[in-house]
């Protein structure tokens, strides 16, 4: 498929900040669209269908798996989380940057589909820091942020599958790393001869 549009890939143990980089990633670049996940999970306080997620039942989403529709899905925490294939692929036919925030799994199964995708993992400084920022969040209970640090382990040993890696200490910093790979991969030859194929062409005549 040939798009001029590229697609990223951020994924992150959860409690490594993922979600609010993004987030400011986003308000600073209208450039980049950020696909919205189906899954099963109930929402958060403050969550709303069509904006953070697309909540379906498990019996919707594996009715949607079945019939092919998803680029990658997984399992994870006890929900199911899939992205739209056909989604994807109109959003960077038409020149945006797509963003997916998933999982190590879910990033694996997309590189199968797209090889050029950019893949970006988020750590925490320290198991420490990560442990200190689960409890802050005052959402889980000890047993289930218990679950998420020990998932953080094995997600982790994953990480040389990425292509960069953010260490999140100070949320600034951070950032600044992230749209750095944002505008590397924007400048890339290939990318900007199908952009701005008008400009060039015109010298080529």
């Amino acid at each position: 498929m040939k798009t001029s549009g590229h697609l990223f890939i951020v994924a992150a143990p959860s409690g490594a900040g993922k979600t609010t980089l993004v987030r400011a990633l986003l308000k600073a670049d209208p450039r980049i669209k950020l696909s919205i996940s189906y899954t099963t999970r109930p929402p958060r306080p403050g969550e709303a269908d069509g904006v953070d997620y697309h909540f379906v039942n498990e019996e919707q989403f594996l009715a949607m798996m079945k019939a092919g529709e998803f680029l990658e899905s997984a399992k994870v925490h006890g929900g199911y989380y899939g992205t739209s294939q056909a989604w994807a692929e109109n959003v960077m036919r038409q020149g945006d940057d797509l963003l997916l925030e998933i999982d190590w799994q879910g990033a694996a199964q997309v590189r199968k589909i797209f090889p050029n995708a950019v893949s970006i993992f988020i750590l925490p400084p320290s198991e420490d820091a990560l442990r200190e920022r689960l409890n802050k969040r005052g959402q889980d209970s000890d047993e289930v942020i218990a679950r998420r640090l020990a998932n953080a382990h094995e997600e982790i040993q994953h990480v040389a599958e990425f292509d960069y890696v953010i260490i999140n200490t100070v949320f600034d910093d951070a950032l600044r790393d992230l749209q750095a790979v944002f505008l590397t991969q924007r400048l890339r030859v290939e990318k900007q001869l199908v952009r701005h194929a008008a400009v060039i062409n015109n010298f080529s005549n």
